[in-house]
């Protein structure tokens, strides 16, 4: 961060060539490293961000334990472009559809444009993760639903459960087993589309970009960002959108940056920085429930 009398609004977190990194209003970005200390302090309101490059033509202020962090405009602008709303079926470029894998019994299906290679599957923190098939996007789409339905598996997994496993993770030869495993039950089915390519078999596994080797038990994770609250510590990790901090009171904190999007942030002035944002202790019970002995 530069000195506290440079401020800079956050645009969110995004990851690039498989490397995470901070996004600014204006379009630049800070790239993140694992072991790096990260501070600063919000100030001011939380400001909706626009839509689609956009700035917001309210500058309107959003709540702050909002995810999606947009005003109702900006948002409907933005879902009236995606591909998860099915507005887009005439979009001519060909599309992948795959199989995420989060943890144990935590795998959904999905589909995404070719030309972003595993971007979508960075941004959704999936720890490891197979193509099934590449086709056009109502080809993807269908085949898509023919397979949640028919395996069982969900098209959402609540962050939650995702960060709670993140911390207690099964080897990579495992992880690669229970996905080829599920590949094999899709690739056997019928009901494919034919214009569908089904795709050979192949793990991919995002554990070392994530740097989630000997991440700590998860502490807490941070509820939203307040006019001078400050977030401070050593960052252990990266999936999705999350950031993984150790604070100076040793404890493993979890920030889900789409709450960072949309605040002013700047320098907190001193290296011994503590956090002083509102954070939820996990929920020992909910856990435990995830690792049943």
């Amino acid at each position: 961060m530069r000195s506290a009398r440079v401020v800079w609004r956050c645009a969110g977190m995004r990851w690039s060539g498989g490397v995470p990194g901070l996004r600014w209003e204006g379009g630049r970005v800070s790239r993140l490293s694992y072991g790096q200390r990260l501070a600063f302090r919000a100030v001011g309101s939380r400001l909706c961000p626009g839509a689609r490059g956009n700035p917001c033509p309210l500058a309107a202020t959003v709540p702050a334990r909002a995810t999606g962090g947009q005003c109702p405009e900006c948002a409907r602008l933005d879902r009236a472009h995606s591909v998860a709303a099915d507005t887009l079926a005439d979009d001519p470029r060909p599309y992948r559809v795959y199989l995420a894998w989060f943890g144990p019994g935590m795998t959904k299906v999905g589909i995404t444009a070719e030309e972003r290679g595993d971007a979508r599957l960075l941004e959704q923190g999936a720890v490891a993760f197979c193509w099934l098939g590449r086709g056009p996007l109502m080809a993807a789409r269908r085949t898509e639903e023919v397979l949640r339905h028919a395996l069982k598996v969900p098209d959402r997994i609540p962050y939650d459960r995702k960060r709670a496993v993140r911390h207690d993770l099964p080897v990579p030869d495992a992880r690669r087993r229970e996905i080829e495993e599920l590949y094999g039950r899709a690739t056997a089915l019928a009901g494919w589309t034919e214009t569908l390519e089904r795709l050979e078999f192949r793990a991919y596994d995002h554990g070392e970009a994530f740097g989630l080797d000997g991440l700590p038990p998860l502490t807490g994770t941070v509820t939203e960002l307040v006019d001078d609250g400050v977030v401070a510590g050593r960052l252990l990790a990266a999936a999705g959108p999350d950031l993984h901090l150790l604070d100076s009171e040793g404890r493993c904190l979890a920030l889900d940056t789409r709450l960072v999007r949309g605040w002013a942030l700047v320098n907190p002035g001193t290296e011994t920085a503590s956090v002083t944002v509102p954070v939820r202790s996990v929920d020992l019970d909910f856990q435990e429930s995830l690792f049943p002995s």
